[in-house]
């Protein structure tokens, strides 16, 4: 089955395997001893974590996590969903909240000056400038995800090299 090299605008699929849980999980566990060296696998019950190592990790490089369901008795749904490297997320997220304190900070106090009838000008500059620090991280995570994209691809054919 080819798979499509397109970015995709929601980063998770969905799959049915005509096996049942004990038997795809297996076949990741045989796959760990085979593995190559750019990939690593980690299989904890119903979830598996793909993982690119080595040389071709980069800041960018995303992870695929894939949950096994049972479905039928003799079929398993995948839910596979890509995400980024967590200190990558951790970070991305610390900033966020950052930003957003300072906008809401500064919101409280320009709500303040202007019920006082004081000037709110630099209160309105700083929440402007927060706005543009929210797109500019915006604009940064949607490059990063781009750059990402070839690995993704790579990962989700090594999946399907594994379950098939």
């Amino acid at each position: 089955m080819e798979v499509p090299k397109e970015m995709r605008l929601r980063l998770r699929f969905y799959k049915d395997i005509p096996q049942n849980i004990a038997v795809v999980r297996q076949k990741f566990e045989d796959f760990k001893a085979i593995c190559p060296i750019d990939y690593s696998i980690k299989v904890n019950e119903n979830h598996i974590w793909l993982h690119i190592v080595g040389e071709n990790k980069q800041y960018y490089s995303p992870h695929l996590h894939i949950e096994l369901e049972q479905k039928e008795e003799n079929q398993t749904h995948l839910r596979c969903l890509f995400g980024p490297d967590p200190t990558l997320w951790t970070l991305f997220m610390f900033l966020h909240f950052i930003v957003g304190g300072i906008f809401l900070i500064f919101g409280m106090i320009a709500y303040s000056n202007f019920t006082m009838n004081q000037p709110i000008l630099m209160d309105g500059i700083i929440m402007s400038m927060m706005v543009l620090v929210w797109l500019l991280l915006y604009i940064v995570a949607k490059q990063i995800r781009e750059r990402g994209n070839d690995q993704m691809h790579d990962l989700e054919v090594l999946m399907e090299q594994i379950v098939h």
